[in-house]
Formats: structure tokens, C-alpha cells, sequence
């Protein structure tokens, strides 16, 4: 009994429902109707009378009893209808008279409508649409006018063409309505439904083709009226165009794609014509230092493929051809330094551009140097070249140079050391050279010395830089010696010249043993045995060869001026190369001599002694000495020396150069470098 009532009450609810599954056609059709007749009303504008919450019951309860299906057809069945016969019919009547603001006017008013829509049908969407896989009501909407408004031939092919118009109007420098293509450009990406399609295929490609061709007509254009730098300048001026275009009225992911037309149209199919165009290509602004049209054109060629390729290679070729030049007139050059510094100001100009036109940019930096190797090994000599170079700015009264001159200058040097193949004979010279300077005391400063060897110590090792540093240790040891000699010797006779010796550690410096024993005048012999016992007794086991090819002295001399029957003793300090002194020397004994007399007496090699005579007889003339007869540059055995008695000077002080020559060794010294170089390598 306890039970039945509980079994009623089941019974009577199973009832209901079965009565609420089987509603009766009839209200299920006034249901319908009633929610057509809502969408239209909607769809005209007209629904400020409408209960959207009795819709929404109705949609609810069709979908409740399984009647989503119908329901889901009628909406879909309305809205066709609606755009068929009003919507596309309005678009096509103003094809030809306000198109785009008719467009874009029913499109907005479908979206409003599709919204409310789409608010009534809310439960339609959450239940049928999620379970048999069909278009939610917003996606619908926008599948719908894209088929029956959009598609439609005669208005897709004329929207496109109006689109198409207004972009190449306002190419043209005409003014057309911004805000209309930009709604239209937004209406064909909303009907992709989260995909480019729509506005690809009625917008974008059609316009990146007609883009195309009018880049490639312009390019053409520009290309016949315009020097290189204004065609950079106005492809940089259209790119701008371009992007602006895309972001205030196109769709903004269409900056890319235009961007890539005009690349390839106005600068990939050109550059090579662009860059070597003549008298305003890279060639002409490289000659003509135009700094910032060549920083234009880098700016915009790295934005295509082998772009800054094809200014690089144009540059490239531009160095090779000065660095050519230079190589090729070195011969013409009277002096190594201005070859050297002419290397050095065209590398400066080369890394202004590459500073200020190229950004520091590593290719081009790499092309620089490549090139400026490639050249300035061309060169056999520039290894002694730069030796040289260096040598006469760490010389002694060089005018005009600061430390941070010098400095600046040795930085400029080691850079072109880094491009020479051949840095072993750089060494070598540089040895020979660095030796001069310590022995003559013609060095600028200690500081600067130890500078450079430090900075070649740095590209190069301690290896390279070992012998240089021994160099200076032979030096500073000799100035102690020279002081304990002097401290030492004091109270011995005094001897009739101040003496000051070098002692130099063998395999440290460049210049090999004097193969013959010189004969030194008496006072000089006396006063270097002295120093040898001296040195000797603290140093028991070593020895002291005498190289008298690396001395030089000073000497008092008194020439008699003779003029108008009156002789006028005049008084200067020579400063000669120990081989001058010998020489020199004799004249003390009698008027003249001849080549053979001089040689016999002095025992100085040939070579040496030629090159001593000529530097006293026939160097210039404020340095002639000694008068030669035959008055010629050649010397032969029986050619006549004595003093030159008109010599006169301005300064008491007179230093003799060397007869060396100003563009460094002769060839065949220069072979015999370069044969003690490779011996080295074995």
C-alpha cells in the first residue's frame, strides 16, 4: 500500500512529458511563423515593437521538442531570401553610382541584423548547431552574403575593379575615399571567417598583380629620367606609400605582400642597372665621398636578396682598380713614405664609408680588407715599403706629429701589416731598420719604439717580437757599460776622442758580421782596445768583434775658405757613418787620394766605400765635403778625392747622409733580403 502512491506519480509525469515531445503542428507552425516574421522585421529595421525574450522561448522550445532542424532552415531559408532579393538587387542597381557606400551600407546592416539574430537563436546555437555540425547563425550570416552578395559575378568583378581604381587613382596623386576602401577591405577578411581567402581572391592578389605592372612601368620610368641617387630616393619615397597604404586603409597584412612587389619590381629587377649606372652609380659616389646616397642605397638594397651582394661587388671592384693604380705608379714615386700614406688615406676613406654609408656592415668590412690584401701584395716591396714608413715617423725630428699623431699613425700601420702574406720579410726590415734608430739615437721616443713592438707582439706573438725586445735589453746594458767604463777608466791617460760603445748580442740584430776587418784610424783603435780590455776582464770567454758598418762620429773640421786672395777658417761638427770617419780622416795625412789609395788605406768594402764616397762628393750640395774628379756619379780606381775647401753651411752642425736611396734597397739587395729570408724558412 505504501508503494502505489509513489507508482502514481511516476506514471502522471511520464505522461506529461510524452504529451510535451508530441506538441501539436499546428503551434509548432505558429511558432515558426512567428520567428520568420521576427527575423524580417529585424532584417528591415522595424523590430522596436518585438519581445526578444518570447523569441527566444519559441526558438528555445523548437530546438527542446526536436524541431531544430526546421527551425535551423527557415532562419537560413529568411535570410537567403532577404539577401536575394533586397540586399544584392540594392548593390547591383549602384553598381555605377555610389557602389562601395551602398556595399558597405548593407553590410553593415546585415551585421547588426545577423547580431540580433543570432541573440534570438542563441540556444539554436549552443545545442543543434554544436551537435550536428552545421554553421553557427554568425558564420551563416557571413557564408551567406559572401555567396549571394559578394560572389555574384556582376558585383564581385566590379568590386574589384573599383578597389583596383581608387588604389591607382591614388597613385596618381588624386584624392578618393580612404574610409570606404578600408570598410570594404574589413567586410572581405570578416567573410573569411578567420582566413584571408575572401580578401585574397577579390582583393589582394588582382591587386598585387596590377601592383606589378605598374612598378615595373614606373621603375622603367624612373630609371630613364633619374641619376641612381634620386631613383633610391624615389623608390624609398614609394615604399612609404606603399606601407602607409596598407596600414590606414588596406588591410594591414597586406604591407608584406606590397612590400615584396615593390622590392622585387623596383630594386631586385634593376640593382645591377641601379648600381652601375654611370657618372651616378656606386663607382661615381665612391670617387665623389657621397656618404649618405651611398647609405640610401645600402638602406634599401639589404631589403632584397643579394642586394648589399651587388653593392659589395661593385665596391670591390672599385678598390681593386685604386689599389691597382697605386701599385702600378708606385714606380713613379719618389718616395716610399707617400706610397705608403697614399695606402693608408685610401684605406680611411674606405672605413669612413663603411662607418657612415654601410653600418660597420661585416661584409663589407671583409670585402675592404680582402682587396686591400689582394693589392698590396701585388707589391713585392711593400713589406720594406711599410718598414720604411713606420721607420720615418719614429725618427727623430719628425715635424709636426704628436704622440697621439705617432700613435694614431702606428695603428694605421699594423693594419696594413695585418694584410701583408709576407711578414717575415717585414720583420726583417723592420729589424735592420729599428737598428739604425737605436744605434744613431734617431729614435722619436723609447715609448714609441716599445708601442709598435707591442702592437706586433699583439697580431703576431712573442716569437715575432723576441729579437726586437732583445734590442732594447742590448741597449740599456750598454749604457751601464758605458758609465762603469767611463768610472773605471778615469784615471788612465786620457784619451783624444769620447768614446761610447754598443755591445750588441749576436742573433739579435739584423746586420751580419763585417766580413773584413776595416783599418780604423790610430786614435779610434787605441781607444776601442781599451774598451775591450775593460770589457773583457768582466766578461772572461766572450768576444768583441768590432762592426764598424753600424758606428757613426762626430768630427771637428775646419775648412779653408779662400776668396779674394783671403782664407777664412770655417768651423764645423760633421756627423758621419763610421766609414766617413775613415775616410775623413785621411785628409789629415795629405790634399788627395784616389778611389785605390782610399780603398788600401781603409780596407773598406767596395760597396760601403762607394757608397761613403758618393754621400761626400756627390750627395747634395750642401753635404759635398769632398770634391771628386771626374766630377761624375760614377766612381772608377783612378778617380781623384780631396777636400772641398768652398764647402760652406749655415748650420755648425752637419749631418752627412747616406747615399741611400729614397725607395730603399737597390734590386739586388732587395734579392739578397729576400734569399736570407727563405733560408730562414727552411
Amino acid at each position: 500500500m505504501s508503494m502505489q502512491p509513489t507508482s502514481s506519480k511516476k506514471e502522471s509525469q511520464s505522461m506529461r512529458i510524452a504529451f510535451e515531445m508530441n506538441m501539436d503542428e499546428s503551434y509548432v507552425q505558429s511558432m515558426l511563423d512567428l520567428l520568420e516574421d521576427a527575423i524580417r522585421t529585424i532584417q528591415n529595421k522595424d523590430n522596436g515593437g518585438l519581445s526578444y525574450e518570447e523569441l527566444y522561448r519559441n526558438a528555445y522550445t523548437l530546438v527542446l521538442h526536436k524541431h531544430g532542424p526546421r527551425l535551423y532552415k527557415l532562419m537560413r531559408d529568411v535570410i537567403e531570401e532577404h539577401l536575394k532579393n533586397e540586399v544584392r538587387d540594392l548593390v547591383e542597381k549602384a553598381l555605377y553610382n555610389n557602389f562601395l557606400e551602398t556595399l558597405n551600407t548593407q553590410w553593415q546592416d546585415h551585421k547588426v541584423s545577423m547580431q540580433v539574430i543570432k541573440d534570438v537563436f542563441m540556444y539554436m546555437d549552443r545545442v543543434y548547431v554544436k551537435n550536428n555540425k552545421v554553421d553557427e547563425v554568425q558564420d551563416l550570416g557571413l557564408k551567406l552574403f559572401k555567396e549571394l552578395v559578394v560572389n555574384h559575378v556582376p558585383i564581385k568583378s566590379h568590386l574589384t575593379s573599383t578597389l583596383l581604381d581608387m588604389v591607382s587613382k591614388e597613385r596618381r596623386g588624386e584624392v578618393v575615399d580612404r574610409g570606404a576602401v578600408k570598410s570594404t577591405c574589413e567586410m572581405l577578411m570578416a567573410l573569411g571567417i578567420k582566413s584571408r581567402t575572401v580578401y585574397e581572391e577579390n582583393f589582394e592578389q588582382p591587386f598585387l598583380e596590377v601592383s606589378g605592372e605598374f612598378f615595373k612601368m614606373e621603375s622603367q620610368q624612373f630609371l630613364r629620367e633619374n641619376s641612381a641617387s634620386v631613383y633610391v630616393k624615389k623608390v624609398e619615397g614609394r615604399m612609404k606609400e606603399e606601407a602607409e597604404r596598407a596600414k590606414h586603409y588596406l588591410d594591414p597584412s597586406s604591407e608584406g605582400p606590397i612590400t615584396n612587389v615593390v622590392e622585387r619590381e623596383l630594386i631586385s629587377v634593376h640593382m645591377k642597372t641601379i648600381v652601375e649606372m654611370e657618372n651616378s652609380g656606386v663607382v661615381y659616389m665612391l670617387k665623389n665621398d657621397k656618404q649618405d646616397d651611398l647609405k640610401c642605397m645600402y638602406s634599401l638594397f639589404q631589403r632584397v636578396e643579394n642586394g648589399l651582394t651587388c653593392i659589395c661587388e661593385a665596391m670591390k671592384g672599385y678598390i681593386r682598380e685604386c689599389g691597382k693604380t697605386l701599385v702600378d705608379s708606385e714606380s713613379d714615386v719618389n718616395n716610399t713614405v707617400s706610397y705608403v700614406q697614399s695606402l693608408l688615406d685610401l684605406k680611411a676613406r674606405f672605413d669612413l664609408f663603411l662607418k657612415n654609408s654601410f653600418g660597420n656592415d661585416h661584409m663589407f668590412k671583409g670585402a675592404i680588407c680582402s682587396e686591400f690584401e689582394h693589392f698590396l701584395n701585388l707589391n713585392p716591396k711593400s713589406a720594406e715599403y711599410l718598414s720604411l714608413f713606420i721607420d720615418d715617423k719614429l725618427k727623430k725630428g719628425t715635424k709636426g706629429l704628436s704622440e697621439q699623431d705617432i700613435e694614431r699613425v702606428l695603428d694605421q700601420s699594423i693594419v696594413l701589416f695585418k694584410f701583408l702574406v709576407d711578414k717575415d720579410i717585414f720583420e726583417r726590415y723592420y729589424k735592420q731598420h729599428l737598428a739604425k734608430r737605436l744605434l744613431h739615437n734617431r729614435s722619436v721616443s723609447d715609448d714609441a719604439e716599445k708601442n709598435m713592438i707591442s702592437k706586433l707582439k699583439t697580431e703576431c706573438g712573442c716569437q715575432f717580437t723576441c729579437k726586437l725586445e732583445g734590442m732594447f735589453k742590448d741597449m740599456n746594458i750598454s749604457n751601464s757599460v758605458n758609465e762603469k767604463f767611463k768610472e773605471q777608466t778615469r784615471d788612465q791617460p786620457p784619451l783624444s776622442l769620447d768614446l761610447s760603445v754598443r755591445v750588441l748580442t749576436t742573433g739579435y740584430w739584423p746586420t751580419p758580421p763585417c766580413k773584413t776587418a776595416s783599418k780604423l784610424p790610430k786614435e779610434t783603435e787605441m781607444a776601442f782596445e781599451r774598451f775591450k780590455t775593460f770589457y773583457l776582464k768582466d766578461h772572461s770567454g766572450r768576444q768583441l768583434n768590432l762592426q764598424p758598418q753600424l758606428g757613426q762620429a762626430d768630427i771637428n773640421a775646419i775648412f779653408y775658405h779662400k776668396k779674394e786672395e783671403v782664407v777664412t777658417p770655417k768651423r764645423h761638427i760633421l756627423q758621419v757613418s763610421t766609414y766617413q770617419m775613415c775616410i775623413l780622416m785621411l785628409f789629415n795625412r795629405q790634399q788627395g787620394y784616389t778611389y785605390e789609395d782610399i780603398l788600401t788605406e781603409t780596407s773598406i768594402p767596395e760597396k760601403e766605400l762607394k757608397r761613403a764616397l758618393l754621400s761626400l762628393a756627390v750627395g747634395r750640395i750642401q753635404q759635398r765635403v769632398l770634391q771628386k774628379n771626374p766630377k761624375s756619379k760614377e766612381i772608377s780606381a783612378s778617380d781623384e778625392f780631396t777636400i772641398n775647401d768652398q764647402f760652406t753651411s749655415k748650420l755648425i752642425r752637419v749631418k752627412i747622409q747616406t747615399a741611400i736611396s729614397a725607395k730603399g734597397e737597390t734590386d739586388p739587395e732587395r734579392q739578397e733580403t729576400r734569399q736570407r729570408v727563405d733560408d730562414d724558412r727552411k
